[in-house]
């Protein structure tokens, strides 16, 4: 399974949110291949992108995450992710994790929560792309579509915040939690920790900015 160059582009980019500051582009960028490598096992050359990515000496969580995931990549090989990747999320008949909002939410697929999320997708304007098998609420999608929102100039903040609130804070981080504990994981856990270290630093961002943006000038 092989990536298209857009991916690696999207991985040598977000690598430097190490050691940049939060600025939207970065948390972009961050989404993005949080998104990518929920949706496909990365390929070599982005595995040595991830192996080579200068991350920051900090002894926060998220630069401990970022050094984990490098050290990781650095560690296996895309066949042997590509493997851990199936068992993980495809298996027979279903992997070990679901990836899916409706089934953390409400223990069912195609439940209320993709429901509330399409509506909410269609009036943002974002259109379900031809050929695409998995529900919109799978934890690739939603990632895709906030790196989409932080990556633009006209969603403001606010938006961001909203599509946050509604369909990511309320289940994602236990996700990442989960393939930290998953007993196929090896790579992905340390996907799960840069994800969930993420998701949190990144509710705290918008918290701060939504405070910042009450207050009167």
């Amino acid at each position: 399974m092989s990536e298209a160059p857009a991916t690696r582009d999207a991985t040598a980019t977000a690598v430097r949110a190490a050691t940049a500051e939060p600025e939207d582009q970065l948390r972009a960028d961050t989404y993005r291949l949080l998104g990518r490598l929920l949706a496909t096992a990365p390929d070599d050359a982005t595995l040595a992108l991830l192996a080579e990515a200068p991350v920051a000496e900090d002894g926060d969580l998220l630069a401990v995450a970022w050094r984990l995931l490098a050290t990781s990549a650095g560690r296996t090989t895309a066949s042997q992710v590509l493997d851990e990747y199936e068992t993980l999320f495809i298996g027979i008949g279903r992997g070990e994790l679901m990836p899916f909002a409706s089934w953390y939410l409400t223990g069912f697929l195609m439940e209320q929560p993709l429901a509330k999320l399409r509506f909410d997708l269609r009036r943002l304007g974002f259109e379900r792309q031809d050929g695409v098998r998995e529900p919109e609420d799978h934890a690739a999608a939603l990632c895709e579509t906030m790196a989409l929102l932080a990556g633009d100039n006209e969603p403001q903040l606010e938006t961001q915040a909203e599509f946050f609130e509604a369909h990511i804070r309320p289940w994602m981080a236990r996700l990442f939690r989960d393939m930290q504990e998953a007993t196929s994981a090896r790579f992905y856990r340390a996907v799960g920790q840069l994800g969930e270290q993420f998701i949190e630093t990144d509710q705290r961002y918008l918290e701060m900015v939504e405070r910042r943006e009450e207050i009167p000038g």
